[in-house]
């Protein structure tokens, strides 16, 4: 389904001031590397990067941000999610690491670690705590690959030859599994199984022009796709309609992320500010803060 469609009315009664976006902390708070907007426990907003690459920074709900750990040498964070008993999960591109921190820690472990990968960028945390990391290859946009890691750590490779595999994020009941590929501009949706395995590879959505970054799901499946370059945030049906786009002030959102007291609020990491945004949606997030119920 091209993106060009026709965009569709919000099926339920908007107020005035939803989706309209703000500013939540300044410019050049963050690095251009600002990525893996997530919601503790604790109700705070995580940000890798604040200040200096290999960084995650914290953010409280007036939008102040503060250095809440430095990542060990060489490693640096890109997604990040978080399990229901509050554990942090980080992606460590450069070492090919998913990092765990312990609730109310700010030591930094390996959970896992992802032979002859490129990366990893984006995670995705299911409802049974199996999480999914995209991989893409930058220097090479047909070299993308898909991996899950299991509740132990174990790792399996399941997808090779992708394009550049970006966005990734699993529907509220567990069943779908959603990747993007930035350069083809496509979103792709897999049928889950039980045991973490995928099916049914079929196409959601194309878009015409510009990038795609991270990407999370409403409590009804509708999907919140960072539009790198275009200033926008996407949201799309669960059938691949285009619902709506919310315009933003930067041009290159690299990621949202659900969070606020009710999981309304959405957060919005922009690359060419350092920066994050916020708006508000008319439903809440799948998972946000202690709303989070998986857990690895």
């Amino acid at each position: 389904m091209a993106a060009t469609a026709l965009i569709t009315a919000a099926s339920t009664a908007v107020a005035a001031d939803t989706f309209i976006a703000r500013d939540h902390v300044s410019d050049g708070t963050f690095t251009t590397g600002i990525e893996g907007p997530a919601t503790g426990p604790d109700g705070a907003l995580y940000v890798v990067n604040i200040g200096k690459d290999g960084t995650i920074g914290r953010v409280d709900d007036t939008g102040k941000a503060s250095l809440f750990l430095t990542l060990p040498e060489g490693s640096v964070g890109n997604g990040i999610r978080f399990g229901s008993d509050g554990t942090m999960y980080i992606a460590d591109y450069p070492h090919h690491n998913i990092l765990r921190v312990a609730p109310g820690s700010t030591r930094v472990s390996v959970f896992a670690h992802l032979p002859d990968a490129h990366q990893p960028n984006d995670i995705a945390l299911a409802p049974d705590g199996t999480l999914y990391a995209s991989d893409p290859n930058w220097a090479k946009v047909n070299d993308g690959q898909l991996w899950r890691i299991d509740r132990d750590g174990n790792v399996q490779l399941l997808e090779s030859g992708m394009g550049t595999t970006n966005g990734i994020e699993v529907s509220p009941d567990g069943m779908r599994l959603y990747v993007n590929e930035s350069v083809q501009r496509t979103v792709w949706v897999y049928d889950r199984a039980d045991d973490g395995s995928l099916a049914n590879k079929r196409l959601l959505i194309r878009f015409d022009d510009h990038g795609m970054d991270g990407m999370r799901c409403d409590v009804d499946g509708n999907l919140y796709i960072a539009r790198y370059d275009a200033g926008v945030v996407a949201i799309v049906s669960p059938q691949g309609a285009l619902l709506r786009e919310v315009p933003l002030k930067g041009r290159k959102p690299s990621n949202v992320a659900f969070g606020g007291s009710d999981g309304r609020q959405v957060f919005v990491t922009l690359q060419d500010r350092g920066a994050v945004e916020t708006f508000h949606a008319d439903r809440p997030g799948r998972e946000y803060g202690t709303a989070a119920t998986a857990t690895p």
